[in-house]
This record gives C-alpha cells, structure tokens and sequence, in this order.
C-alpha cells in the first residue's frame, strides 16, 4: 500500500496560500509577505501557516486576539481559492498513472482539512485515484504523528512493514518511521528551506516518474 502527501508532493499549492496570507495581511492592516517568504512556512497545516504569517517566521505565536481575527479571513479566502493557482507537479500525473496501473492500493494522507483538500483533488482531477483520503482532520492526530499512518494501513488491512509513504517534508519522514512505513521524499516541496535528505530518507527523487524505478 502506498500513501501520498498532498502539498509539497502531489500539488504545489503554493500560489494560492500565499495569495490568500497576503489578502489576509492586508485586510488587517498590515503588509503582505509574498509568495517566496509563504514558501518556507507551508507544510503544517493552514492554521499553523497563519500563526507563523502573523509573527513573520517559523516559530512563535501571535496574540489571541490577532489570530482570531485574522484566521477567519484566510479561511475565507482559501475556500474560494483553493486550486484557482495551484498545479500538479511534473511526473505526479505520469506516477500515478503507473501506481494505479501496477495495482498498488493508493491513500493520501494529509495535514490540510478535509474542506480543503477534496475539492484541490476534485479540481485537479487526480480524486480518482485514492481510495482513502485522511486529511489533518480526519483524526485527532496528524503528522509526525504515525496514527494517520496507520489508521490508513488498517483500512487496507495492509501490514506496515509492506506500506510506503511519498512525501516532500520532516514531518513525511518523521510519521513513517514512527509507524514503520518505508519512505521516499520528492526533492522539491515544502521542507522550510531545508534539504530533506539531511532527514535520511530511504531515497529522495525529482519526479514521480522516477516511481518506476524504484519500485
């Protein structure tokens, strides 16, 4: 069985969070970031990506008062723009195809909200493809947490030992080791400007076309 991340791996989302973190800025009064700066804070969840928007770097936390103002804006905004800007990959169509073709039992695991993350594959036409979508949530735990993981493995009575998660992110590497999955990282994506293999993969490839060889 193979599981799949979404932003980072499957789509690059990117455009859209940021168009909407920038919106979101300016409807407070404050000065937009762009999509370079938005870049290197995706990858934990949009509530996550709104907090680190408003302290202006990855850790942190803004006021209560800030964010409950802010958050509901960027929500908004993010459901009516969630694939106008966003695009799949090179190689992802051409890797599902072959995924799909060899019979290997597809799940997404993601840390986006469900909302969010059906209509992105909806539009982008790739819904088809995934017999389980577990969305950050789906469960009470999300990654690097392995229970998404293995909540998924349990659905395709699939043992983890024989499961392979694909993702772009510490947090990928992180859940699959904890739940016993192998794991392959693409080398673009959302890691916050760090180099994935610096978090020792089992292999880091630049397209989903690549699949067919290491499978």
């Amino acid at each position: 069985m193979i599981l799949i991340d979404v932003d980072g791996t499957l789509v690059d989302s990117v455009p859209d969070l940021a168009y909407c973190v920038d919106e979101m800025m300016k409807a407070i009064g404050r000065e937009p970031w762009g999509e370079e700066k938005v870049r290197d804070w995706v990858g934990n969840g949009v509530e996550r990506l709104v907090r680190r928007a408003l302290v202006g770097q990855l850790e942190g936390e803004p006021s209560d008062e800030e964010f409950e103002k802010a958050y509901p804006i960027f929500l908004d905004c993010y459901a009516e723009n969630t694939s106008k800007r966003s695009t799949l990959y090179p190689g992802v169509q051409e890797g599902l195809d072959y995924l799909k073709a060899q019979g290997y039992p597809l799940g997404c695991v993601t840390n986006k909200a469900e909302q969010f993350t059906l209509p992105l594959l909806e539009d982008l036409g790739i819904s088809g493809y995934f017999e389980i979508v577990v969305a950050g949530d789906t469960l009470p735990q999300k990654k690097p947490d392995p229970t998404p993981l293995l909540y998924a493995a349990e659905f395709f009575s699939a043992e983890p030992e024989n499961c392979l998660m694909i993702g772009d992110s510490v947090s990928d590497v992180k859940a699959a080791r904890a739940a016993g999955f192998k794991i392959i990282c693409m080398s673009y994506g959302y890691n916050h400007g760090e180099d994935i293999r610096n978090y020792q993969p089992d292999a880091v490839i630049d397209s989903m076309a690549e699949l067919k060889e290491m499978l």
